[in-house]
């Protein structure tokens, strides 16, 4: 069996308007790639009934533009620009849980699993597959935001046969400049770790991971006696940022509809707690590797944990 995307789907420099910042309890900016997958995921059952054998294996995203909703009251901390919702019947403010929002443009690449594509379609259907996808994806919600129409001929969706060499994959991406790639660094998180193990051996990963999202001031001069130190702050090895990439059980699987005011009746529940991991920005012209960019879902139910991962 073919193991390889029978085909790329580009969708260009989408504009989104409100979308949620606040990624998980502990970090806030781009939304988290648990929500980009989950778009992807609702978009490929929305077509489903017109496409059977439709399917997203993975997707690679790279923001153009993000654009948070905040502002800094009388010169103060920045805090988030909160809606103005109608009074209650007593006249006063209702209460609200806050809300982060930010506007982004982002471009998300899709690889697409259908033996229909590759077999039976010329290329005016492969196009008006593609056109269909994006109305499609026009109508959902992505990370809570609004996907707005497209304003420039470059936001054209693009569908494509997939190059295994990754000849076209590169040139697609560099279509997409400027803008930065998300991509997983777990392995700098690993061997921080170990490092941190050799000094303290109560290290953890939680650990490794602070210390990465820390501002960290070391000496220039390593002297012990000398009069006078600088200190520089520790140079990271690239954008390195802390992200949310999935969910871990923290409680057994109950079954459909046992859970009380659960959203879906339907599905099989289960309380859980994030997971997270080290990503990094980088400048699609600057991959060295450009088939390790697809996040994709892991699921491991008997250790409850539900991942985000990128290969």
């Amino acid at each position: 069996m073919n193991q390889n995307p029978d085909a790329l789907l580009v969708l260009p420099w989408l504009r989104v308007q409100n979308a949620n910042c606040i990624s998980s309890p502990l970090t806030w900016g781009f939304p988290a790639m648990s929500a980009i997958l989950g778009f992807v995921h609702s978009l490929e059952r929305k077509l489903k009934p017109r496409y059977t054998d439709l399917g997203f294996s993975g997707v690679a995203v790279i923001c153009h533009r993000f654009e948070p909703q905040i502002y800094s009251p009388d010169r103060g901390d920045k805090v988030f620009r909160l809606t103005r919702n109608p009074l209650n019947e007593k006249g006063e403010s209702p209460s609200f849980a806050e809300e982060g929002r930010a506007h982004i443009t982002i471009s998300l690449l899709i690889q697409v699993k259908s033996e229909n594509y590759s077999n039976n379609l010329n290329l005016s259907q492969k196009e008006e597959m593609a056109e269909e996808i994006l109305k499609t994806a026009q109508g959902l919600r992505l990370a809570g935001g609004s996907i707005l129409s497209p304003f420039t001929k470059k936001s054209k969706v693009r569908l494509s046969d997939w190059d295994v060499i990754g000849d076209a994959l590169k040139a697609e991406l560099r279509r997409l400049l400027p803008g930065f790639l998300l991509t997983s660094r777990e392995d700098l998180l690993s061997e921080r770790t170990t490092e941190l193990q050799t000094l303290d051996p109560e290290a953890t990963s939680l650990d490794a991971l602070l210390d990465f999202s820390s501002l960290n001031y070391e000496p220039i001069s390593t002297e012990p006696d000398a009069d006078v130190v600088e200190w520089q702050v520790r140079k990271k090895p690239g954008w390195i940022v802390p992200i949310p990439v999935g969910y871990r059980s923290i409680s057994t699987c109950y079954g459909a509809g046992e859970v009380l005011n659960a959203r879906d009746t339907e599905t099989p529940f289960s309380f859980v707690e994030c997971i997270f991991s080290l990503g990094q920005w980088i400048s699609p012209h600057r991959l060295t590797d450009a088939g390790k960019i697809f996040w994709k879902h892991e699921a491991d139910v008997e250790k409850g944990l539900y991942r985000c991962i990128c290969s």
